[in-house]
């Protein structure tokens, strides 16, 4: 027991000497002793009783669940001391009413279209349990041969259309994976499909990846994933209120009028629902690269296998309930952190989006904790719980959309969380905070191994196999930081620990507390190690003197991503090659200023925060993307066709690779002007450190 003690007390003595980004040398050392204060805090066995409670039934959003789900963490929030409070919204949320899929040649056969309960996990055969459909389908009765298409990209398509093969008046079925499920609809569409199915094959989500749940992680034969197929890339939020909120009594556009809506029937189904159907497919063999793990031939169709899709659903408005809990700055009060992770499932939902929730609620308990011995932050902090995410993060578009004129003035970043199944840790977000992400990283251990986040994220393999430094992602969509970063252009962070087999029971009944705890985190210790990242951050963004922004990764990033578009295109890029050496500069400049810097009055401070704070914004414009008015940043997006997945230099990459060169040149101006806003807030952020 001494060596122990010995060596933790060598580790917070080096610790303590750790330079900190947004800190004086001489604040270093009472930081860390805060953040060592604020670790101590999380608890696994709390994190274990909130799943409990939230994870016990379905909860899918707009019902008195999800409604009983918020009005829990409000309670725990109230008891904590915290001032809390629901904000209730109203958004389009389709439940079905309707759904059938039967083959009626070359023989008769019906789709069963249900997830059977399983002896292993009591909450798979609880009540109230949302069936098996895709969200924002269109309602329809089609008829018609089916065609495979592979996972349904553009690609697969091409492909067809090489083997003469129409898709035209027919049903399609696609397996999920290599996109996001509602790109696979929206390509069906326009391609003329008159229906889609998509089905989880066990190659890529299955038996083919380990053993399956009860006895692996991995999604059984009769398991399917639910999910919204609206056309996210081109908005997220309630489709009938684009660009406000969607509160009682405010207007509404009728459905036909909604642009995320599908015009085709979607319908996911189980690889045990999908197998008697392939089986049935004749035509050309489908390539190596096209076939699944099922015990048949892959062929492509079209036919003889003939199906009847039916689908329709009950389109009316639903209430939500974003849970927002708040403790005021002493300093700046009008300076706030957000951190966000939703509440609302598919069906139960103990991994997505429990297991990041319970987390959320152990790092809002902790700041309660700290505050009640003396503590109180610099800045305003707030935590929420969102609603609706599901559906195509409807509770916390619409809460941007509210406060967006606050939010332009007030929100210095928002962190977000999600699913959090343990294994390693993963990060993305905005680079004006990836320095500021590292040493984080740097300075939280991983529970098995008890080396730094840091440590264990470089020994990951690069390019050649070498060890690669720490880099955030950019972000696409998929989670609720979509509308903070990708509309509002405030600096965001999506964080959260991840292993294989944990999406193998996503967006299913499966997704339960005893799949969960079984096969995920057991203990709770990952729920504890993402509560000591975000209470680490959160404390760092609240207490920092400076803020924790940097120019130069942005630089390094966008330099790196134009020379990927000069490769593959013949485009002239010499305008963003100027601004980005001139940023080069500034931003060389900058960390030179603050480098020296030792004092500033808060006035002073205060103002070069308030230019700090413009960073992100900056890279946006007003008028968003071509033909996407809702994103408006433009280093990154996610992709018209990859769905969840960014697109880096959008407005550039997408024209381009679409063959829309003038257009694409058009964008390469338009980037050259966003990178010059974004160096001359660097340049008055050096001016301001001399004053």
């Amino acid at each position: 027991m001494k060596l122990f003690f010995t060596t933790m007390a060598v580790i917070v003595t080096v610790q303590a000497q750790e330079p900190i980004r947004g800190f004086a040398p001489s604040q270093w050392a009472a930081q860390h002793a805060l953040e060592n204060r604020i670790r101590l805090l999380p608890d696994a066995e709390r994190a274990r009783t909130y799943m409990k409670r939230m994870a016990a039934e379905p909860h899918h959003a707009g019902s008195p669940e999800s409604k009983a789900v918020a009005d829990y963490a409000l309670g725990l929030f109230r008891e904590w001391g915290l001032d809390a409070r629901i904000e209730e919204f109203e958004a389009l949320l389709p439940y079905p009413t309707t759904r059938s899929l039967e083959m009626t040649a070359p023989v008769k056969w019906r789709a069963r279209l249900q997830e059977p309960a399983l002896k292993e996990d009591p909450d798979s055969k609880d009540d109230h349990q949302l069936p098996t459909y895709n969200a924002y389908s269109a309602s329809g009765d089609v008829t018609g041969p089916l065609v495979y298409v592979n996972y349904g990209i553009p690609a697969d398509y091409e492909a067809l259309k090489k083997l003469n093969i129409d898709v035209r008046g027919k049903i399609v079925i696609a397996r999920y994976g290599q996109s996001w499920r509602g790109t696979k609809a929206k390509v069906a569409q326009e391609n003329g499909a008159i229906g889609c199915l998509i089905y989880s094959d066990p190659k890529d989500d299955g038996y083919w990846q380990g053993d399956v749940f009860p006895k692996g992680p991995f999604r059984p034969s009769e398991s399917v994933q639910r999910g919204s197929v609206m056309d996210m890339p081109i908005a997220v939020g309630d489709p009938l209120s684009p660009g406000w909120a969607s509160e009682k009594g405010s207007r509404r556009l009728r459905r036909h009028e909604a642009s995320t809506v599908m015009k085709i029937p979607v319908l996911p189904i189980s690889y045990a629902d999908a197998q008697p159907m392939l089986a049935q497919l004749t035509g050309p063999v489908a390539p190596a690269e096209w076939r699944g793990a099922l015990p048949l031939t892959y062929h492509i169709g079209p036919g003889p296998a003939t199906l009847r899709l039916k689908a329709d659903f009950d389109w009316s408005s639903k209430p939500l309930h974003n849970v927002i809990a708040r403790i005021p700055g002493a300093k700046f009060p009008e300076e706030w952190i957000l951190y966000g992770n939703h509440h609302d499932a598919w069906v139960n939902g103990a991994s997505d989006p429990i297991s990041g929730a319970v987390a959320l609620m152990e790092t809002a308990r902790s700041f309660a904790e700290l505050r009640k011995q003396g503590w109180q932050p610099a800045r305003t902090l707030l935590f929420a719980l969102w609603d609706g995410e599901e559906f195509g993060l409807v509770g916390s578009t619409e809460w941007v959309e509210k406060h967006q004129s606050e939010l332009k003035t007030k929100l210095v970043a928002y962190l977000n969380s999600d699913s959090n199944t343990g294994g390693r840790f993963s990060a993305g977000g905005s680079f004006v905070l990836e320095q500021f992400l590292r040493e984080v990283a740097r300075d939280v251990h991983d529970p098995q191994t008890q080396r730094s986040l840091l440590a264990v994220a470089e020994e990951r393999p690069g390019p050649q196999g070498k060890p690669r430094p720490f880099e955030l992602s950019p972000l696409g969509a998929g989670s609720d930081y979509v509308a903070f970063v990708h509309n509002a252009g405030i600096p965001s962070l999506n964080l959260g620990f991840s292993k294989p087999g944990s999406s193998g029971t996503y967006h299913s009944i499966y997704d339960s507390i005893a799949w969960y705890s079984t096969h995920m985190d057991p203990g709770f210790q990952y729920a504890r190690a993402l509560a000591h990242v975000t209470a680490t951050a959160i404390l760092r963004l609240s207490e920092a003197s400076l803020l924790p922004v940097e120019f130069r990764a942005v630089e390094r990033q966008v330099r790196r991503w134009s020379e990927e578009i000069a490769k593959t295109h013949k485009l002239d890029l010499s305008q963003v090659t100027q601004e980005l050496d001139r940023l080069r500069a500034s931003a060389s400049r900058y960390e030179e200023a603050i480098e020296k810097l030792r004092s500033l009055s808060q006035d002073e401070l205060a103002a070069l925060n308030r230019i700090l704070i413009e960073a992100e914004r900056s890279l946006t414009r007003e008028q968003g993307l071509p033909g996407r008015p809702f994103y408006r940043h433009q280093l990154y997006a996610p992709g018209l066709y990859t769905g969840y997945s960014a697109r880096t230099l959008p407005g550039i990459r997408e024209d381009a690779d679409a063959g829309r060169l003038d257009s694409a040149r058009q964008q390469v101006s338009v980037l050259a002007q966003t990178l010059a806003n974004f160096r001359l807030l660097a340049d008055r952020a050096v001016q301001a450190t001399s004053k």
